[in-house]
């Protein structure tokens, strides 16, 4: 028995280190900033598992609590109060507010609502409510400039070859009539997407797990009815003949979840318009790594490439780390006052913005 008596020290550190990297994203948050005079504050708490934020004008703010399976109205010029609008949802993960009607994505389901003034919410018309849930669920929902809307639908699986095509997809949903059908395929689990003027539609993407350094996080440009490789892409072909590939990358496992693009008054940095177009990304890190990764915001610059006769022939990307030690940063929004915005999704949940000191 006295090799017990070894080997059972060195399993109890094995425990206490596997405990503490569990642990580790959901403690209080070092909120490492590595852009020089910013600094990160946080606003509101108590927001239980934030999944979106999205700006209804310059004072208030929606946030979608999953944990709560509700809707909060916050405004930011009365100390971050919130109020509830809508309750009783299951897993709301966004919504998408045009003009005075609400679409709320929820799993599997897409509604909408009529908003009053005041934000007197109308009784919920279902619009798509029979996608399958499975390991991820639906997520993002925006639109193109047309109004046409844009819903993520993740994967049921890890690898799969789906039974029903909406997952894993990304859906074009008409907003009066709730038709729909898919926009993209091979998306594994796209949380967020934006619109960026010039350049197109980017989205996010996570890709499997247990494959090693395969694949890496991505960033897409939407093509309408292309494939963006899931579930065919192995290790050795990460982008099979016929489908797209990302126009820019992160590190795999890591899960880049929200973005957004930055808007000409924040003082945050980036390119002008006339240089390109730059976003940023949350990273709320992962389970599926031996050492914690992630837990950051990242800046995408994206600039135009050019063919040796001055033909346009594609975009080219910088990626930089602007903030680590997070703790699990989800939905991102830059305000429109430029400010930028995001909400941690573990720790009773959080709201925080970049400030400049």
């Amino acid at each position: 028995m006295r090799w017990w008596r070894q080997i059972l020290p060195i399993l109890a550190i094995i425990v206490l280190l596997l405990f503490a990297r569990q642990i580790y994203p959901y403690t209080t948050p070092l909120n490492n900033v590595k852009i020089d005079g910013f600094e990160i504050e946080k606003v509101a708490s108590g927001l239980g598992g934030p999944t979106c934020i999205e700006w209804a004008s310059s004072e208030e703010l929606l946030i979608c609590d999953r944990d709560g399976d509700r809707i909060l109205l916050m405004n930011v010029s009365n100390d971050f109060d919130y109020e509830v609008i809508i309750d009783g949802l299951n897993n709301p993960h966004d919504v998408h507010l045009d003009g005075d009607v609400l679409f709320v994505s929820e799993a599997g389901k897409l509604s909408r609502y009529n908003i009053s003034s005041n934000w007197q919410v109308d009784e919920k018309v279902v619009l798509i409510d029979d996608v399958p849930v499975g390991n991820h669920q639906t997520n993002g929902i925006n639109a193109m400039p047309n109004g046409t809307l844009i819903w993520h639908s993740g994967s049921t699986c890890n690898v799969c070859f789906e039974d029903d095509l909406r997952n894993g997809a990304l859906l074009w949903v008409d907003g009066q009539t709730g038709d729909h059908g898919i926009l993209a395929s091979g998306v594994r689990n796209s949380f967020d997407g934006v619109w960026v003027d010039s350049m197109g539609y980017l989205f996010t993407d996570n890709g499997r797990d247990w494959d090693g350094d395969h694949p890496p996080e991505e960033v897409n440009l939407l093509i309408p009815g292309a494939d963006y490789g899931w579930p065919n892409d192995e290790p050795d072909d990460p982008v099979p003949s016929g489908t797209i590939g990302p126009i820019a990358k992160w590190a795999p496992h890591t899960s880049m979840n929200g973005i957004d693009v930055r808007p000409e008054n924040s003082s945050l940095p980036g390119l002008s318009i006339s240089a390109g177009h730059t976003v940023y990304a949350s990273v709320y890190g992962s389970w599926n790594t031996l050492l914690p990764q992630g837990h950051e915001i990242v800046r995408i610059d994206f600039t135009p490439v050019f063919d040796e006769a001055g033909n346009f022939s594609g975009w080219d990307s910088d990626e930089t780390r602007i903030a680590t030690q997070l703790g699990t940063p989800l939905p991102l929004r830059f305000s429109p006052s430029g400010d930028l915005y995001y909400a941690t999704f573990g720790g009773g949940g959080t709201l925080n913005r970049f400030v400049q000191i």
